[in-house]
């Protein structure tokens, strides 16, 4: 397993509690849209064993072309050692990233795409649709529906609906209109539906969408493929 240090190189404050944090590109790494990683703290691998209280999990925020790589997350006033830390560091300093994968990279089926998120879940497609406004080959529309109830909405230069590009973006601030719209863009039954945010987030969406006649396999979510089962068959016999 390689281990890529790397520093940062830009601290963007999206809201009052969501940072994005550019860091420099290490020579040989590459990723594709719909990419985590592993973002770790130093003094992580100081052990005989990783401290995994200074590891996260974290989706990349930006495309190879930008030359950063960006990563975004939500930072409460209360918050993990892992955040805590992570709020006080400045431009300058370094941080590790390996074992970078993509489950969910933008399918050109010539499909509609469907990409249904909360907060700053968000994070995860904004590659996604930045590789389909510059290259829509395949991909008959996409339509983003997110919910965050600080209303605080993240990205919006470019969550902004482009119908000429075949591009809509919906924000709500409440569960009630999110599940009303899932249902409503359920109607269609060749869509794909690509959901990002907590497991229960998950867990949520998938039981309305297969409620409405979505199958599994039209179902995208940024989890490994041994873990998709669990979620995807929760409530198919129900």
């Amino acid at each position: 397993m390689q281990i890529y240090w790397t520093k940062i190189n830009k601290i963007i404050d999206e809201t009052p509690e969501v940072k994005t944090y550019m860091l420099d590109c290490p020579e040989g790494f590459t990723w594709e849209e719909g990419s985590h990683t592993h973002f770790a703290l130093e003094g992580f691998n100081a052990g005989e064993k990783p401290n995994r209280s200074l590891i996260r999990h974290m989706s990349i925020t930006t495309l190879p072309h930008e030359n950063s790589i960006g990563i975004t997350t939500r930072i409460k006033e209360q918050c993990s050692e892992f955040k805590t830390i992570l709020r006080n560091m400045e431009v300058g300093q370094e941080v590790a990233i390996f074992k970078t994968h993509s489950n969910v990279p933008l399918k050109r089926e010539d499909k509609n795409v469907y990409l249904l998120s909360a907060g700053v879940g968000l994070a995860t497609f904004r590659p996604l649709v930045l590789d389909y406004l510059e290259r829509a080959d395949n991909v008959n529309q996409i339509h983003s529906l997110n919910i965050d109830s600080t209303k605080d909405f993240l990205f919006t230069p470019i969550f902004e609906s482009a119908p000429d590009k075949k591009f809509t973006s919906q924000f709500v601030d409440n569960r009630k209109d999110y599940y009303e719209e899932v249902k409503n863009l359920a109607a269609d039954k060749e869509g794909l539906f690509y959901v990002v945010g907590s497991d229960e987030f998950l867990q949520q969406n998938i039981d309305v969408l297969l409620e409405q006649g979505i199958k599994p396999e039209q179902i995208m979510l940024d989890k490994h493929k041994q873990q998709l089962p669990a979620f995807l068959t929760l409530n198919v016999s129900m």
